[in-house]
């Protein structure tokens, strides 16, 4: 199933707009800026920085008319330079995640939706994982608040390095169809 997202550099779907049905590294090319956007199929990343960098936003299927209004959602940036399509995932997940830098420490294996690392696994941090199978988010804080950052599968060794020294306390399996 494709994705499809359509930005617009104006609130309330207007202005020239971008329509975009895959991952985009650099949207600035397009657009100036952007102030509203339609999700009309498929989960979508949005980055507040050219190539895939910088703050991370999660969008599925809607209609979001004031961006500036995101925040309220959580959305901690107004400036979108790129995009993830997130692709559908059919089957398991499970992540395992690490205390400490390079797969370091306490390790636990996760299968399902975690809000919280201190109380079900008595991790006071989470620096590294590995991505076996589907697509995560994972937040800064508790109960899916806070930062949030896109995983797919594959190995992180050093969140610090990846997002200026972000930790993670609860993630979230991406199991929309969107």
């Amino acid at each position: 199933m494709m994705g499809k997202i359509t930005f617009y550099e104006e609130k309330n779907f207007q202005g020239r707009s971008y329509e975009c049905m895959s991952d985009c590294s650099d949207m600035s090319s397009y657009m100036s800026r952007c102030q509203s956007c339609r999700v009309e199929s498929g989960c979508f990343m949005l980055y507040e920085k050219n190539n895939y960098m910088g703050q991370q936003f999660f969008m599925r299927r809607g209609e979001y008319n004031d961006m500036h209004r995101m925040q309220s959602m959580g959305m901690m940036f107004d400036n979108i330079r790129s995009c993830r399509m997130i692709p559908f995932h059919r089957g398991q997940f499970r992540m395992k995640i690490y205390e400490r830098e390079n797969f370091g420490g306490q390790s636990n294996e996760m299968m399902d939706d975690c809000d919280n690392i201190q109380d079900r696994y008595r991790m006071s941090d989470c620096q590294s994982c590995h991505v076996m199978d589907g697509h995560w988010l994972m937040y800064e804080q508790p109960q899916y608040r806070g930062r949030m950052m896109y995983m797919r599968p594959g190995e992180y060794r050093s969140f610090r390095d990846m997002m200026s020294g972000q930790k993670f306390m609860s993630m979230r399996r991406i199991t929309d169809m969107c």
